[in-house]
């Protein structure tokens, strides 16, 4: 009947609403550093068993196929794509890029475990001379790492080494090494937002690695890791929902003009 049309196009265009959303806010994060792109996964919903396959109909022949009919779709969760972002110079020496696998560990006394997990290497020194996320929260890099007062230049090699000459010092001396983490299944994470993760019973424990070893990317100084975002798929995918919306308000339309058929029909 018209009645399961109307809750099936509905249930569409709800589940096609909530990708809209998805949709949305990769956009509106296009220039946002280390973001990484969600896409929203469909099923469809139970099934009314009309006739089942198999079964033996008037002529004594088995039906080769049954008949069923869906009650529409719903979303069934979103699910964030961790694909490399372009790097982009800054030139800045606390700004590192990851190329590859792992996330940059922050202390975060709010978040499970004490810790939160990042792909955006912005850093900046805090008041104490420590290595910090350059943003509101000015969470502290994990492991710690303090840069001297004195310091006049600053290196960070591939495998995560920082080095440091002091003033009037000849060679650069090593200060301590950045740390790597990762997960069995990053799509597990918790997004916390402000760019951060949560670890989940999902995603599994962090393993903490230094970079350039194997399962770990390496660093790359001066450089940040750009948004995956590819604004043309998502252009795409916006105009393809779109066109679904439309084909959806259109059944619930078709299936409101039945309805009224019928209603109709007491009055003729």
């Amino acid at each position: 009947m018209a009645i399961i049309s109307l809750h099936s196009a509905a249930s569409a265009l709800s589940a096609l609403n909530t990708s809209l959303d998805v949709t949305a806010n990769n956009l509106a994060n296009v220039n946002t550093p280390g973001f990484k792109p969600s896409r929203a996964n469909f099923e469809d919903l139970l099934y009314v068993e009309r006739q089942q396959p198999g079964t033996v109909n008037a002529t004594g022949e088995q039906r080769p196929i049954g008949l069923y009919v869906g009650l529409g779709v719903r979303v069934t969760g979103t699910q964030v794509e961790f694909t490399q972002g372009p790097p982009i110079n800054t030139d800045r020496e606390l700004d590192i890029s990851i190329d590859g696998a792992g996330f940059f560990r922050v202390q975060a006394a709010d978040s499970p475990g004490g810790f939160a997990y990042t792909r955006t290497g912005s850093f900046t020194r805090n008041a104490a001379g420590e290595i910090v996320l350059a943003a509101d929260s000015g969470r502290r890099l994990d492991p710690p790492l303090s840069i001297p007062e004195n310091a006049t230049e600053l290196t960070i090699d591939r495998t995560g080494r920082v080095f440091v000459r002091e003033s009037g010092a000849l060679e650069p001396s090593e200060i301590g090494a950045i740390e790597l983490a990762s997960f069995i299944n990053p799509a597990g994470l918790k997004q916390i937002g402000a760019n951060m993760y949560e670890a989940t019973a999902a995603s599994g424990p962090a393993v903490n690695g230094t970079p350039e070893t194997e399962g770990y990317g390496s660093l790359i100084q001066r450089f940040i890791e750009g948004s995956a975002v590819d604004p043309t798929r998502e252009l795409i995918d916006l105009i393809r929902t779109q066109r679904a919306f439309e084909m959806n308000s259109n059944t619930i339309r078709a299936a409101d003009q039945t309805l009224q058929t019928v209603s109709n029909l007491r009055r003729s």
